[in-house]
């Protein structure tokens, strides 16, 4: 199939205040292709993608479809030039069926003049067409994620657009749905559509990718066929020579874990259950212990409970029954405070929310939760010369992009918020770690870095409760993973019987279903 350049960006430049977030980038995609847009947090993928569909407004550059130069100054006038775009976080509305979810917003969106019959028969035929098996009458709030995606897929496919736009597509979807996910594109690509795929991950690229591009840091790297790609070319690309990937965690092809031999339990949770004020079970029977150095990951298709056991660890929240156990000592109902004293340290899931504090100086949002500890406090009184010094050595040590501890929190990008979180965790003095998803928006290098403090914490007996909704991040330094479905733990899996789509089918919740 001959392919022609349908869409081009020439000089592309976008600052926010002071920050340069694309610099001079040039885009170019053909007809019939998936083009994989590569690169790290904050390489400016999402950002460039943004521009394309008219969310954000580009300081420079031009856009040239079908070589003619288009404005494009809103979602509206993207669509009007064939473009659509499938955000992560989908933007749908439970209580309604899937067929209003995607007539929407659309002309015949009026109750009293649309055709509902007629607008069903069409979006059958796209379901059809493009091999979308879904039910238009059910409710939203009642699908799988890969199923709501498929929903935002088909919302596109009927406003008639010829370039998809998808950004991060994977990342709430089981192994399966993945496959699923790029059966899919490959049939749109034979009938006539054009797709970009921005992506952070190597592996799916060189899967499902025609061509590759990659930025860094805002700026063109490189752009090649996917038969002349490699992963090692594409890691230099994503993060420069300054990574040694002979020593690194994230490319290494060795089994690198861990901890086989188990010592004494650090952690041991007994039917513990959590039941909201609204009657409604959180948590429901669970029941697992953890090792001294042992790495216990938790997977799961976000919301099905890991929040409300990370908080109840925490002592954030307090368990309805159940008993908790630290040591062999009962700490079921303890304050977060006598939680932290006896050694834990946390990084929560919603950094903003939970901990960070943005009008509070940087060295400030380094030591919260423990200002209350020495070397930073005594008897009540702080000592600011201790909190200025291990605020500098942390903010050294983990690349914190800041101008100094004085610095206010809301000058930090949300990476540099992730680094404050990491530092102020890894740099206590700690018996047991509790992480949610610790390396969102951190690069390549810093994911690195925090899985290589994790297994130097493990190797000397730290324990830690790993909640993550990066299946591969589990799969890599875990000793054992727990899999959650609506509440319960589902199955243990010990690392020698790690197997993706095993993991995904408890994930699903398909035994649970079918009981």
């Amino acid at each position: 199939m001959e392919q022609t350049t349908i869409l081009q960006m020439q000089g592309i430049n976008k600052t926010f205040d002071k920050v340069i977030a694309l610099s001079n980038v040039e885009f170019e995609l053909k007809s019939n292709e998936i083009l994989g847009l590569l690169g790290g947090n904050g390489a400016g993928k999402t950002t460039l993608m943004n521009i394309l569909y008219g969310l954000y407004k580009m300081d420079t550059g031009k856009v040239i479809i079908n070589g003619q130069p288009v404005t494009i100054l809103s979602p509206k006038d993207a669509i009007h030039n064939g473009i659509g775009m499938v955000h992560q976080h989908f933007l749908q509305i439970n209580n309604f069926t899937v067929l209003e979810n995607i007539i929407l917003g659309t002309k015949v969106s009026r109750p009293f003049s649309v055709d509902y019959n007629q607008e069903q028969e069409f979006i059958e035929k796209l379901c059809k067409r493009f091999s979308l098996e879904i039910d238009l009458s059910a409710h939203i709030e009642t699908l799988t994620m890969g199923t709501r995606q498929k929903v935002e897929i088909l919302k596109a496919l009927y406003r008639g657009v010829k370039i998809l736009i998808l950004d991060e597509p994977t990342t709430n979807l089981i192994p399966q749905e993945v496959d699923s996910l790029f059966l899919t594109l490959k049939i749109m690509v034979k009938e006539g559509l054009s797709i970009v795929f921005i992506t952070h991950k190597l592996r799916e690229v060189l899967t499902v990718c025609d061509r590759i591009s990659v930025l860094r840091e805002g700026k063109n790297v490189v752009s090649l066929t996917r038969k002349d790609a490699s992963d090692e070319m594409l890691v230099r690309a994503m993060v420069g020579e300054g990574m040694d990937l002979e020593k690194s965690v994230v490319f290494s092809n060795r089994d690198l874990k861990v901890n086989s031999t188990k010592k004494g339990y650090a952690l041991q949770l007994e039917k513990v259950n959590l039941v909201s004020s609204d009657k409604v079970h959180l948590l429901d029977d669970i029941t697992f212990e953890i090792g001294e150095g042992e790495v216990f990951g938790i997977a799961g298709v976000a919301g099905n409970g890991q929040r409300d056991l990370a908080e109840v660890v925490m002592g954030i929240q307090s368990s309805t029954n159940g008993i908790i156990k630290f040591l062999a000592e009962d700490v079921t109902h303890k304050s977060t405070k006598d939680i932290i004293a006896r050694g834990f340290v946390y990084i929560p899931e919603d950094r903003l929310a939970d901990g960070f504090l943005q009008k509070a100086s940087v060295a400030y949002n380094l030591i919260l939760g423990y200002h209350h500890l020495p070397p930073y406090s005594k008897n009540g009184i702080m000592s600011w010369k201790n909190v200025y010094s291990s605020s500098r050595n942390m903010i050294s040590e983990y690349n914190i992009k800041t101008s100094g501890p004085e610095d206010s929190g809301g000058n930090l990008s949300g990476g540099n918020i992730q680094r404050v979180m990491i530092a102020r965790a890894f740099s206590q003095s700690s018996k047991f770690l509790v992480a949610h998803n610790p390396t969102r928006g951190l690069d390549i290098p810093s994911m690195d870095f925090v899985y290589k403090k994790l297994f130097e914490r493990a190797a000397a007996g730290m324990a830690s409760l790993l909640l993550s909704e990066d299946l591969d991040e589990l799969l890599l330094i875990c000793d054992r993973i727990a899999v959650m479905y609506r509440g319960k733990i589902v199955g243990v899996l010990p690392r020698e019987k790690f197997e993706k789509y095993e993991i995904g089918r408890l994930m699903s919740g398909y035994d649970q279903e079918s009981k």
